[in-house]
């Protein structure tokens, strides 16, 4: 029997009480996160009986977060985060500005130096990004424009918050702190300088070198026919590249296996490769989680529970109104508002490294790290209930307020079609819903047969880009607001091509359009058979369901290659 099994007895311990408190979470209706949390608190130094290895447990954390992030890249390429910064950037560093503010002026009012309110703020102006992702994810909105404005704000906040681990170090004698622990000797210009070319460089070399090597690599694995070289090639990169990014360029883990993530969606294998690291992501998550819950020491909860109601209303309601109010003034919908305020109502890894670095340079107590910690655990807790909320309060307020309809449905810059917009665009025209993948391919198979159309699209940077290529195109939520398909001129089109995947707001947008225009032709699509008789049973119009499109399209090539004569007899079948 070996005598140093920390990191089986750690494992083991971390999985068999997530499982059992998981589970009981979900039976009575909380989210299975909260049970892995406990789980943390259970085999924590806090608590009696059991108690894990933290280190090792911090350690596993960080590859949950690793592959997490990986997977975000793989369904997040440059052109998404490209078309969200124009309220991605500017919204995270004023939100963040303004949640250290907050935080720094109830630490003022504690008592506290200047240096330790600073650190105390910016710890917790910084949302966890893996929180973000899991809530994302099991609400279907991770690949929605609001989910790609929310998980762009969040890498902008993780690049900023790179740059203030950086500075902290040679400011901490000037704050306050251990001037020996700081960067003796470095100019604040220099770190800050040196800081932006090792991001700059990273990113660089990601794009050039390794939007062709990666690709590649997985092409050549996959070759070989084995499924296990094929997960290992998957798994090595994401976390080979995270390393190296932080080892060699000073990023952190996060956003290096982020950036390895986007890059390989340049490959034809970024769907399998999603696949096959699927399971291992999951079950590195619930370490992260259980890993925050051993952090956590219940005893601040009730030796400063003033002090932890304090931040916890910092995160989940400052925060949060700030994040919503910015939205609203960069002129977003109400629904976009809410969406983003709800995925900062929490912090998470980032603010624990803040807090740690705080604690080493003199800068924080360890009661700051204490309520930092508290805070983290709460937030993430409540923060599916958040979530939950976001809908029905969205409504709620829509139908009491005149103010709130008008935020929701707020004409912006790309609301409607230009005054020269020709004729040809305005009658008997196909109004073209969504222009992500399959609208594109659409929208392209138009433009080559010169047929006009228009695209109703949510992303306000994809209409502009749409029209300075000189195609019509009109911003704005087809299913929810009706005004954007009257801007189309649905009521003079000839056809409606619906290239959304939400059964609901196919119901809707036909049922808006026939109301507007009987006679129209409508096609949807689905991947759902069950979907596909329900929107069938409803009369919406063609459904094209995308295997069996698939199927028939492969099995014309088939056909046309070995029995041209039975090719449409057989696809009539």
């Amino acid at each position: 029997m070996h005598h140093e099994i920390t990191l089986i007895t750690t494992i083991t311990a971390a999985f068999g009480f997530a499982l059992i408190l998981g589970f009981l979470a979900e039976r009575i209706r909380l989210p299975a996160m909260v049970g892995y949390l406990l789980a943390g608190i259970l085999i924590g130094p806090a608590t009696p009986g059991f108690v894990g290895d933290l280190d090792t447990a911090s350690q596993l954390s960080e590859i949950g977060i690793m592959l997490l992030m990986f997977g975000v890249g793989l369904h997040f390429s440059l052109n998404d985060l490209l078309a969200v910064k124009r309220i991605a950037v500017p919204g995270a560093v004023v939100q963040m500005g303004l949640a250290t503010l907050l935080g720094m002026a109830v630490a003022s009012w504690w008592g506290w130096s200047i240096g330790s309110a600073l650190v105390f703020g910016l710890s917790l102006s910084c949302a966890s990004t893996v929180v973000l992702l899991k809530a994302l994810e099991s609400r279907g909105l991770l690949e929605t424009h609001n989910g790609q404005i929310a998980v762009g704000w969040l890498v902008v906040e993780d690049l900023a918050t790179v740059l203030v681990l950086v500075l902290l170090p040679p400011l901490a004698g000037l704050l306050g702190g251990n001037a020996g622990a700081s960067a003796a000797g470095v100019p604040l210009w220099q770190a800050l300088g040196k800081t932006v070319l090792q991001i700059a460089a990273f990113i660089a070399l990601m794009l050039l070198l390794g939007r062709r090597m990666l690709p590649k690599l997985l092409w050549h694995v996959a070759r070989t026919g084995s499924q296990e070289l094929f997960t290992l090639a998957v798994i090595s990169a994401a976390i080979g590249i995270a390393y190296g990014a932080a080892a060699l360029f000073n990023v952190s883990f996060a956003l290096g296996a982020f950036f390895a993530g986007m890059v390989m969606r340049e490959s034809e294998f970024s769907h399998r490769a999603a696949a096959e690291s699927l399971p291992l992501r999951d079950a590195f998550a619930v370490l992260f989680f259980v890993a925050v819950g051993m952090l956590f020491d219940p005893a601040v909860i009730v030796s400063a529970p003033y002090k932890v109601m304090a931040v916890v209303g910092i995160i989940i309601l400052g925060k949060t109104l700030a994040a919503m109010a910015l939205v609203l003034v960069l002129r977003y919908p109400l629904n976009t508002a809410l969406t983003v305020a709800a995925s900062l109502a929490q912090i998470g890894e980032f603010s624990f490294i803040l807090a740690g670095l705080g604690v080493s340079l003199g800068l924080l107590g360890s009661e700051g790290q204490s309520l930092v910690l508290a805070g983290a655990l709460i937030s993430i807790a409540l923060n599916p209930l958040v979530f939950a909320v976001a809908k029905p309060l969205r409504e709620w307020i829509i139908a009491r307020s005149a103010l709130a309809r008008r935020l929701e449905q707020r004409p912006g810059p790309f609301a409607e079609l230009p005054m020269e917009t020709e004729e040809k665009y305005l009658k008997g025209q196909v109004v073209l819903v969504g222009y992500e993948r399959v609208g594109r391919r659409i929208a392209k198979a138009l433009s080559e047969h010169g047929i006009p159309f228009i695209v109703v699209e949510q992303n306000r940077e994809q209409v502009e880009n749409l029209r300075n290529e000189g195609l019509a195109a009109v911003c704005g939520d087809a299913a929810e607001d009706p005004g954007s398909l009257i801007q189309a001129h649905i009521a003079n089109a000839a056809m409606l091509v619906i290239a959304t995947t939400d059964t609901v707001d196919v119901r809707k947008m036909a049922e808006i359009s026939r109301m507007l225009n009987p006679g129209i032709e409508i096609i949807v699509s689905t991947h759902s058979e069950s979907e596909l008789e329900l929107l069938n049973s409803d009369g919406v119009g063609s459904v094209f369901l995308g295997e069996e499109e698939l199927a028939r399209g492969m099995s014309r090539h088939v056909l046309r290659r070995f029995a041209p004569e039975e090719e449409e007899i057989a696809l009539r079948h």
